[in-house]
C-alpha cells in the first residue's frame, strides 16, 4: 500500500502541471492543447514501445480495444474540455468542479466496486469523503474570490458545462482503468502506460489534422499548425506528453494495481493540491489562510481514507486466518 501511495502522489505532482498549460499558452485553442500534448504522448511512446516490444505484442486484441477507449475519453476529452474550460472560465472554477473527482470517483467505485473485498462500509468511508469535500469546497470557494470579471457570465457558463464534461470524463477513466489492471495483473503498468500512449497517437493526429481542415475552411485565424508561438507550444505539448501523460499514466497504473479504487480515488486530490502549488508560484502568490485550513482538510481526509482501507485490509485478512 505504502509503494501505491507514492505512485499515487507522484503521478498527482504531474498532473498538477496540465492546469497551468491553459494560461502559459492561452493564446492557443484548448482542441489544439489537447491533440498537441497527445501527440507528444503517442511519440514519446514509440520508444519505450520499441524496448518493450515483446510485451506490448503480447496484448490481445481486448486489451488495446480498452486502451484506445481509455485514450478517447481520459485522455482526448477529458484534456480537450478542461483546457476548453479553463480558458473560458480562468482556472478557479473548472479546478473547483475537477476537485471533487476525489469525492465523486470513491463514491462511484465504492458502490460499484470491481471486486466485493475492495468495498468498504459506508459510515466507514463517510468521514474522510466529507473531511476532502470540506477542503475541496474552502480551498476553491477562496479560489473564486480571484476571478476578475474580464470574462463574460456566458463564458463562465460555458465552461461550467464544458468542465462537468471533463469531470464525467475522469470520473470513468480511473474506475475502468483500475478495473483493467486488476483483471489482468500480468500487464506491467509501463507496458500499460505505453500501450495508451500508442492508442493515442493515431487519435490525437486525425483530431489535430481535423481541427487543421475545420481552421482552413472556417477561417479561425489560428496559425496552424504550431500557433503564434511555436518553440514554446512545442516544448510544453512535449513536457505535458512526457510527464503528465507517459510517467504519470505509469505511476497512476502502480497506484491502481496496489490500492483499491475508491482509495485511489481519494488520492486523486493529490492532483488538486499539486495544481494549486503550481497556479500560486505562476502567479507569484503566497496561499491565504483559507486555502492552508482546505488543504490540511484534504491531507487529513486522504489520512483518515488510507487508515479506514488499512483497517479493512487488516479485518479481511484476520478473518481468512480464522476461516
Amino acid at each position: 500500500m505504502f509503494i501505491g501511495l507514492l505512485c499515487a502522489l507522484g503521478a498527482g505532482l504531474l498532473w498538477g502541471l496540465v492546469f497551468v498549460a491553459p494560461l502559459m499558452l492561452g493564446d492557443y485553442p484548448g482542441l489544439i492543447l489537447s491533440f498537441g500534448r497527445y501527440l507528444g504522448f503517442g511519440l514519446i511512446a514509440l520508444v519505450p514501445a520499441w524496448f518493450d516490444r515483446a510485451r506490448i505484442l503480447s496484448l490481445t486484441r481486448a486489451d488495446w480495444t480498452a486502451a484506445l477507449k481509455l485514450s478517447l475519453v481520459g485522455n482526448i476529452l477529458y484534456y480537450a474540455a478542461l483546457a476548453t474550460a479553463i480558458q473560458l472560465a480562468d482556472a478557479p472554477l473548472p479546478a473547483m468542479l475537477i476537485g471533487t473527482l476525489p469525492v465523486i470517483i470513491s463514491i462511484f467505485s465504492n458502490w460499484s466496486p470491481g471486486h466485493p473485498s475492495e468495498a468498504v462500509a459506508w459510515r466507514r468511508l463517510a468521514p474522510s469523503l466529507v473531511i476532502i469535500f470540506a477542503g475541496l469546497m474552502l480551498v476553491n470557494a477562496s479560489e473564486l474570490a480571484h476571478l476578475d470579471g474580464s470574462r463574460s457570465t456566458a463564458d463562465y457558463a460555458l465552461g461550467c458545462l464544458i468542465a462537468l464534461i471533463a469531470l464525467a470524463s475522469w470520473t470513468w477513466y480511473p474506475i475502468m482503468n483500475a478495473r483493467h489492471m486488476k483483471r489482468h495483473p500480468h500487464i506491467r503498468s509501463s507496458t500499460w502506460s505505453t500501450a495508451q500512449g500508442l492508442a493515442t497517437l493515431p487519435l490525437a493526429l486525425a483530431g489535430f489534422i481535423g481541427y487543421g481542415i475545420f481552421n482552413a475552411v472556417q477561417g479561425q485565424g489560428y496559425d496552424f499548425p504550431l500557433g503564434p508561438r511555436p518553440l514554446p507550444f512545442i516544448g510544453l505539448m512535449l513536457t505535458l506528453g512526457f510527464c503528465a501523460s507517459w510517467l504519470g499514466t505509469m505511476l497512476w497504473n502502480k497506484a491502481s494495481q496496489r490500492l483499491p479504487t475508491s482509495l485511489a480515488g481519494q488520492l486523486i486530490v493529490f492532483e488538486t493540491l499539486s495544481a494549486l502549488l503550481y497556479a500560486f508560484i505562476w502567479r507569484g502568490a503566497a496561499p491565504g489562510a483559507a486555502v492552508l485550513t482546505g488543504i490540511a482538510l484534504l491531507c487529513i481526509g486522504v489520512m483518515l481514507g488510507v487508515r479506514t482501507f488499512q483497517q479493512a485490509r487488516g479485518g479481511a485478512a484476520a478473518e481468512a486466518v480464522a476461516g
